[in-house]
């Protein structure tokens, strides 16, 4: 009995620190950005395996919205519980998750209509390619995902429909599809970032910065080069213009996942819809 004992007592002590391996968060993270000429901030998480393997993984960029920052997701979305979960459970692939900070000295993605603070060049020409070279991460479209909410979910849009290569998916949440019309986009600058710009200014920067007329102006082959997974609450106050980008890909028959559930612009929503986000960027890493 006692040798019995001792067995089970050395198994469990053997196989425990494997079954209880969870992935790594760090959030402190910055580098220099020569475009931006200032240190940015991010955050990385690293699956469970990351140190004891020399593998390398496939990469989700997952970006906050306004009024966060980098550690939006680490703090409120709760990264690490939920793709912990995901992967043990093999719901997810292992992966590497990297959250950059939109919102260190100016707010958004994109390079601002003024021309002073070009984010989308120094995402894709600097942040990317630091963190693809320091992790060991898999730089291919088909290991490379996008997702976010609100104002990350309008980045998930346009990056992917900027540059369809380079993302096998991308997951808008709640997302912030852009101004409907130039006159509100004039209407925002002018309220919320106390600037003007000309007509002619405006008119050339909304169709670039517009999901739906981004997607009016692609072919159906380049949309579905991307996956598609949208998600939005009934509740949402930008319920309205992801039903628009929803009908707009239904036109062109594009095959694509448009989710509304029961829910609002909130956390409790959009830790909800995280682990859906993982699985189905996980069936675009793999072979199908």
């Amino acid at each position: 009995m006692k040798k019995i004992t001792f067995l089970i007592s050395f198994c469990f002590c053997f196989v425990n620190p494997i079954t209880a391996q969870t992935g790594s968060v760090y959030d402190n993270l910055s580098h220099s950005s020569k475009i931006l000429k200032t240190d940015r901030n991010f955050a990385v998480y690293l699956p469970p395996d990351y140190d004891s393997s020399e593998r390398s993984y496939p990469v989700l960029y997952l970006l906050h919205g306004a009024g966060d920052d980098h550690t939006g997701w680490v703090q409120f979305g709760e990264i690490k519980r939920i793709a912990d979960t995901a992967i043990k459970d093999g719901t997810a692939t292992p992966m590497i998750i990297i959250m950059p900070d939109g919102y260190t000295n100016r707010l958004g993605y994109f390079n601002d209509i003024r021309g002073d603070w070009d984010y989308e060049d120094y995402f894709f020409k600097e942040l990317m390619p630091y963190v693809e070279g320091k992790y060991r991460i898999k730089s291919e479209k088909r290991y490379r995902a996008i997702s976010g909410l609100s104002m990350g979910g309008g980045g998930s849009f346009m990056y992917a429909l900027h540059h369809p290569e380079l993302f096998s998916s991308s997951c808008p949440l709640s997302a912030y599809v852009g101004p409907l019309s130039v006159e509100v986009m004039q209407h925002n600058l002018q309220n919320y970032r106390e600037t003007h710009v000309s007509d002619e200014v405006a008119k050339a920067y909304f169709p670039k910065h517009n999901a739906h007329s981004l997607i009016e102006g692609m072919t159906k082959k380049q949309l579905e080069s991307v996956r598609w997974y949208i998600d939005c609450g009934d509740d949402d106050f930008l319920y309205e213009g992801n039903s628009l980008v929803h009908l707009a890909l239904r036109k062109k028959e594009v095959k694509h996942e448009f989710r509304i559930r029961d829910g609002g612009h909130t956390w409790t929503y959009w830790r909800e819809s995280l682990p859906s986000v993982l699985k189905f960027v996980s069936d675009g890493f793999h072979q199908y």
